[in-house]
């Protein structure tokens, strides 16, 4: 079909739950992900004969492609450089509320995503539009930069579900165009046309006597080079979907040669620039430390995982750079940095309760993506608040994935050395290696009790009792007294909210991972979905190993396990020290031997 000079291709109407089809020219894709709820026709095509007012052309709105949950469009085979997305919608199946039926009380609303970011929150189609049955053109400005275009309308579970029909919910969308801003390249004049003259004959009689000295000038460069590459394809096997590359060239000048001004931090792995790619992209590029032997492991295991893992709640990665000895992750920018600055460092920026409340879920959400959706599943292993970044509109992205580890359904648990940072991990994997996505539930109870509270999870500045965040939060509960831990900078907040995050923690952080909730329970009892469970015993952590612990079915019967207790011991200031993983191995039966309790004494008060 042909409307203002742009063509339109139908999609396939067949397209279904969970599927992706690629159109017959192969300019376009679409997927589209979910299953409507006891609809009674559960077509992903809505059809309709209504005369479609504020346009033209009718008829490109007389179908809309609707989804329950995701729907994305990917436009193929791309020129590189802005372009003009118009996006067409119109309401078809609720009716005027000029009508005053309860029809007319339904609401479709979704987000709206153009190449990963957030154009348009909680978009309803009806109202912008004006009322239903009214033609409506959405435009923006995307910047193709890898070939592709994508066009993401996702249903954030807002809006009505069941009104006028059940299971009208979800986005839809009746037409797209993606117009490039440009004037798009064109390949040279064929041989024999006008303007292109035949000189081949000089150019064999110039190639004959250069061809040797060429051959021998090549056959050292690829000499020199060999040894090069052949590291850089070894730090690449195992990577089977790799992300967008970048030169050294490229990101030395998106953060000006890497200058001073524009560094955003440094940890353990490399220091992290803030820079500006040639499309306008704003990017922070994390570079590996050359000395760092541990870092090119977790580099490969970073791109890896983040590679196969895609949610609004984890940081998104954009490519790599491997030039020689360089290592380089180009990750999005997101503006308000860390969510450990925010809460404990010197920053300006308050966080208000609605918004802590949001940054707890939003994580929790997150987690339970990488525990129970994604395949294979991952364990991050290193959940802590700086490992949170929070975005323009404070919403949570979980980043750092150099420690993480995929995690087979079929074994019930992974012998490991401990890595991850003191302060957070679960006791069952700091004393023994006893790794399950349990350990990232009870360093998740450990951050939404510092988010609750405004402070890190040992601090001796304080008094005795409120030194370990874990103990003190225990004995305000046992007191019920359990409010007494909300930050005091809080003027107001919802009470019933706080209780039901200070309940959940307390779960997460049971000294037995048997007693953890999984983190989709966690969501639901964040949201508010079920009944948060009872607290029938004290959260356990270093300071107290002497525990019952349930989980000894995982171990062989001669598995010797610690008897002795830990004492405290106050350290002299607060750091943060991460035992990173050197070798490891997985399997049901073996385990490494345990970690030193008595070294971890030393630096138990470093919770940070």
């Amino acid at each position: 079909m042909r409307a203002d000079n742009i063509v339109y291709e139908a999609d396939n109407s067949s397209l279904s739950t969970s599927s992706y089809v690629v159109t017959n020219t192969e300019k376009w894709a679409v997927s589209n992900v979910g299953m409507f709820n006891e609809k009674e026709n559960p077509a992903y095509v809505l059809n309709t004969l209504a005369q479609m007012t504020g346009t033209r052309t009718p008829e490109l709105y007389q179908t809309s492609r609707i989804s329950p949950g995701s729907l994305r469009y990917y436009g193929l085979g791309l020129e590189n450089g802005p372009y003009k997305v118009s996006l067409l919608f119109a309401e078809a199946s609720i009716l005027d509320r000029s009508t005053e039926r309860w029809e007319s009380l339904g609401t479709r609303v979704f987000d709206i995503y153009i190449q990963g970011t957030l154009r348009w929150k909680d978009f309803d189609i009806s109202k912008e539009a004006g009322g239903p049955n009214r033609a409506i053109i959405k435009n923006f400005n995307a910047a193709v930069s890898e070939n592709h275009l994508e066009i993401h309308l996702l249903w954030a579970g807002k809006g009505t579900c069941c009104v006028p029909t059940q299971g009208d919910y979800g986005p839809a969308i009746s037409a797209l165009s993606a117009v490039s801003a440009f004037k798009p390249s064109v390949s040279g004049l064929p041989p024999g046309t006008p303007g292109n003259k035949n000189h081949t004959g000089m150019i064999v009689g110039i190639a004959v006597p250069l061809g040797i000295l060429g051959l021998i000038v090549i056959s050292i460069v690829f000499y020199m080079r060999r040894k090069k590459d052949n590291d850089d394809e070894e730090v690449l096997v195992g990577i089977e979907s790799k992300p967008n590359t970048f030169s050294y060239a490229e990101l030395r000048s998106a953060t000006k040669d890497f200058d001073p001004s524009n560094k955003l931090g440094e940890g353990g792995y490399g220091p992290v620039y803030k820079g500006t790619l040639s499309d306008g992209r704003v990017i922070a590029v994390k570079q590996l430390s050359i000395a760092s032997h541990q870092g090119k492991n977790q580099f490969v295991n970073e791109i890896t995982t983040i590679s196969a893992v895609q949610h609004r709640s984890l940081v998104r990665l954009y490519g790599f750079c491997i030039e020689g000895a360089r290592r380089l992750l180009v990750y999005e920018y997101l503006e308000n940095k860390s969510l450990d600055q925010v809460l404990f460092g010197d920053n300006e920026l308050h966080l208000d309760w609605p918004t802590r409340f949001s940054i707890c879920l939003g994580t929790a959400r997150g987690l339970a993506y990488l525990h129970e959706d994604s395949r294979p599943r991952i364990v991050h292993r290193d959940v802590k608040a700086s490992n949170i970044l929070l975005d323009a509109e404070l919403c949570p992205k979980i980043s750092d994935f150099g420690l993480a580890k995929l995690y087979d359904d079929k074994k019930t648990h992974i012998s490991t050395r401990v890595a991850g940072t003191v302060g957070y991990l679960a006791p069952e994997y700091a004393m023994r290696g006893h790794l399950t996505e349990k350990a990232d539930v009870f360093s998740f109870g450990v951050v939404a009790l510092e988010i609750i509270s405004g402070r890190a999870n040992s601090d001796n500045s304080l008094d005795t009792e409120k030194i370990y965040l874990l103990e003190w939060a225990w004995n305000l509960h046992e007191n019920n007294q359990s409010l007494g831990l909300v930050d005091p900078t809080l003027t107001e907040f919802n009470d019933m909210e706080a209780l039901r995050v200070i309940g959940v923690a307390l779960l997460c952080t049971q000294a037995s991972p048997m007693m953890r909730p999984p983190m989709s329970r966690v969501v639901a009892m964040l949201a508010g979905d079920i009944e948060v469970g009872s607290v029938i015993s004290k959260p356990s952590y270093l300071t107290d190993w002497d525990f019952k612990d349930i989980t000894a079915s995982f171990l062989k019967e001669d598995t010797p396990t610690p008897s002795s207790s830990i004492k405290r011991r106050n350290s002299k200031e607060k750091s943060q020290r991460e035992n990173p993983v050197d070798d490891h191995s997985e399997g049901t039966d073996a385990l490494v031997s345990p970690v030193n309790v008595t070294q971890l004494t030393d630096i138990l008060a470093e919770g940070r």
